[in-house]
């Protein structure tokens, strides 16, 4: 060849398959680049019929359980009785077990703005936009990133000593790191790894909501002290 170069035409109007090309445009000839039309559904009646069959489900379910069990609802409101413990309603009882683990500021104010702001500003991430599994690149850059969050993380709920917090953690970890040390590609390990970053953070947030509810609403008794549900029984 003699150290020259052999440059070929290829001629094709696919962007896709033939990424690095010239395009030869002649006067009055617009240029155009073949699209493929995504898959779409309309709004209604769609979901909106979705939306109504829930609802009425839900609504079906809850009328149900309201003829079988009656509402938990204590006395009359007296100024002089106060209720031990004085709960919040069950939507709050998740922010009134951080205060008895974090000073005010931090489990009023800092934490409720944080996850706020996160959930604001997660779907704009380049992560959730992507969503692609958490392992398919750079895996151990991930793996060093992970390890750093969760320890910072846990170092800080082990220094409060918010285990309600950390036990969660420490699981959604393993179920993390799972499909790393595992080799399988199907089956549950397989399901997991093509759960993307934006997944794993929403339902750690999740999960840590439902457990400190949990325990605010079964496990605290007088003067907001651990207490056994079946304790009163006896």
């Amino acid at each position: 060849m003699n150290g020259e170069k052999n440059f070929q035409m290829e001629q094709s109007s696919d962007a896709k398959k033939v990424p690095k090309r010239v395009a030869f445009i002649k006067g009055r000839t617009v240029a155009r680049v073949k699209k493929e039309d995504e898959e779409m559904v309309m709004t209604v009646p769609n979901l909106v019929v979705k939306e109504v069959i829930a609802f009425e489900m839900m609504i079906v379910v809850l009328t149900i359980i309201s003829l079988v069990f009656n509402a938990p609802l204590e006395w009359i409101a007296n100024p002089e009785h106060t209720p031990n413990p004085a709960k919040a309603p069950w939507y709050f009882l998740g922010l009134q077990e951080l205060l008895h683990y974090f000073p005010p500021v931090v489990a009023g104010v800092i934490l409720p703005t944080l996850a706020v702001i996160a959930l604001i500003v997660i779907p704009y991430f380049r992560i959730n936009l992507k969503r692609e599994g958490l392992w398919k690149e750079d895996r151990k850059q991930t793996l060093v990133v992970l390890i750093a969050t969760v320890g910072s993380v846990s170092v800080v709920l082990i220094f409060f000593e918010v285990y309600a917090m950390l036990v969660p953690t420490l699981v959604m970890t393993a179920f993390v790191l799972a499909p790393y040390f595992s080799k399988k590609e199907h089956g549950i390990v397989g399901w997991l790894g093509l759960r993307p970053l934006s997944w794993w953070i929403m339902t750690w947030f999740v999960i840590n909501v439902v457990v400190l509810t949990a325990i605010g609403t079964l496990f605290r008794g007088p003067e907001w002290t651990w207490t056994w549900p079946w304790q009163e029984i006896y």
